[in-house]
């Protein structure tokens, strides 16, 4: 085996090399590639998380539901779209992911009456990759279909990670591969965001990459309708206050009191964050405390008037116990809100106006009013506009 990682290793260190992040499943095959992912100096760079949900209970509790079959494409592609959303929540900010299933059904112990094949599909932001490989019987040991399937699994990632591959597995003439890819347009992405098959959609424009080596996101949520001024300058006295920290706009294609966006809708506003080249974030997620288990670890950028609606149990079904419930089901995600000076009701204040509940205090954190005030909101911009 050691013969095969050395073969595999420049692969590795190529795939190491790239800001492509994964998240990896794998169940019956290929579990060797993890290993030799994580040997090789530069694994952090790639490898957010590896899990081998090997028990029926485990793949159940990981899809969320029980497959038909459990080696199969279908579970396989399940497993990799379940990956690349881990992989967007956890992945540093501006970094591509990828989400990585395998499934197979090996030699064992007895003889098999079926295949002996694995499944393995990849999932990035914009395409889905599958293999089955059915392996021609008798001739290799367990050990050798786990080399194989692990290799397999290697050029799969660097293939997603846009690394050329050149070096041969230990394939046989007798053995069947069957590769399909589907590519998704932009339409098709917002499409499966709006459905619910993946949990948002990163746009990284150009001036948008910073030097910034944080792994906390600020995030300043909005409708942005449209994007001003204000916008970009509490962003930056956000990150002013935080010291540190990669700033991503968050805009949620669903909102409690409004209608849901079209695509066309979302592609607009998007439109804005590439002129000034920022970072935008599109989600579906018009509460916090979803937000908060979307984006963990993240500091919120708010306004004063935000702050009044979380801490008001009127938003909670009247409930006092539910909002501090919610809010600290925020807190135990890392999370954090940086709070701006906002009209309240015709009065400007900052956070220091408002009574917070002693155990949610350390939550929030003020932008003093002498650092930031801007009064004007989109909605006045767009009344002006329209006069």
């Amino acid at each position: 085996m050691t013969d095969n990682f050395t073969m595999m290793k420049p692969l590795i260190e190529a795939i190491h090399s790239t800001p492509t992040q994964a998240v990896i499943y794998v169940a019956g095959a290929a579990s060797y590639a993890v290993g030799w992912l994580t040997s090789v100096a530069g694994a952090s760079n790639t490898v957010l998380e590896a899990a081998v949900p090997y028990s029926r209970m485990s793949m159940i509790q990981l899809l969320g539901k029980i497959p038909a079959q459990f080696a199969s494409q279908q579970t396989a592609e399940d497993m990799a779209l379940v990956a690349y959303n881990r992989a967007l929540k956890i992945s540093k900010p501006g970094s591509p992911v990828v989400g990585v299933g395998v499934t197979g059904a090996l030699a064992t112990t007895r003889a098999k009456l079926g295949d002996h094949r694995f499944h393995l599909s990849t999932r990035t932001s914009d395409r889905h990759w599958n293999s089955t490989v059915t392996l021609a019987k008798g001739i290799r040991t367990r050990e050798e279909e786990e080399i194989l399937s692990s290799q397999y699994l290697l050029k799969a990632i660097a293939n997603a990670s846009k690394v050329p591959v050149d070096c041969a597995s230990q394939s046989n003439a007798s053995d069947v591969s069957t590769d399909t890819e589907r590519v998704f347009s932009e339409d098709e992405e917002l499409e499966q965001l709006l459905n619910g098959n993946i949990c948002f959609k990163v746009y990284t424009f150009p001036r948008g990459i910073l030097a910034s080596t944080s792994e906390r996101k600020v995030i300043l949520p909005g409708s942005f309708n449209p994007l001003h001024e204000g916008h970009l300058q509490l962003m930056e006295v956000a990150i002013s206050v935080l010291g540190d920290g990669y700033p991503c706009f968050e805009l949620s294609a669903f909102n409690a009191d409004k209608p849901p966006l079209t695509i066309s809708q979302i592609k607009d506003r998007v439109k804005q964050f590439e002129k000034v080249g920022k970072t935008v974030i599109v989600s579906t997620q018009p509460f916090y405390y979803k937000k908060a288990e979307l984006f963990p670890g993240s500091a919120f950028v708010i306004g004063a008037d935000t702050v009044v609606r979380l801490i008001n149990p009127k938003y909670y079904d009247g409930s006092y116990d539910r909002m501090v419930e919610a809010l600290l089901r925020c807190k135990s995600t890392g999370c954090v809100f940086v709070v701006g000076g906002r009209n309240v009701e015709g009065v400007f204040k900052v956070l220091e106006d408002i009574d917070i509940p002693e155990v949610l205090k350390d939550l929030f954190i003020p932008i003093p009013a002498a650092r930031f005030r801007m009064d004007i909101s989109s909605t006045e911009i767009r009344s002006k506009l329209s006069m």
